[in-house]
């Protein structure tokens, strides 16, 4: 994760203006991985309270265009957004509560982007979602399906 003094650094890397919105929500998804754009404006305006709503969709746009921030949306889930970008990795997400991890890729460097057909694409990214229950619900899973409660 990047220090509060590298987020400036990574704006000119990258091309971009240095302005307090972008360094906001810069910080609010280093700080919060796969947060929402709620969750992400609630963050930022502890930081800026005057920011508009606005401010931080044009600033995640801006980040996700230049590749400083990725943009994930699991199916039947809002958008949400995460700091770890340049590689290939994946997410799992509970069916239940629909917290989100990342997972390394299962095997080698990038296996997935070898397609068994490409159809004349160029791949650059696969994306993977395994599905499932996190620990904290798996429990109540299993004592709903064996008919018991405490």
């Amino acid at each position: 994760m990047a220090t509060i003094l590298d987020f400036p650094q990574m704006l000119r890397e990258a091309t971009l203006r240095v302005t307090r919105p972008r360094v906001a929500v810069l910080r609010a998804v280093c700080a919060h991985p796969h947060a929402d754009t709620d969750s992400i404006i609630r963050a930022v305006r502890v930081e800026l309270p005057d920011v508009s709503h606005q401010a931080v969709y044009d600033s995640l746009h801006t980040l996700t265009d230049a590749g400083l921030v990725r943009r994930i949306q699991p199916a039947g889930s809002v958008a949400r957004y995460e700091s770890r970008v340049g590689d290939n990795h994946h997410h799992v997400v509970c069916r239940s509560c629909g917290t989100v991890a990342d997972v390394d890729c299962a095997v080698g460097e990038t296996p997935c982007l070898t397609a068994s057909d490409d159809h004349g694409f160029v791949l650059d990214e696969a994306e993977v979602i395994y599905w499932g229950l996190c620990p904290t619900c798996a429990p109540d899973a299993r004592r709903s399906s064996s008919g018991t409660t405490n």
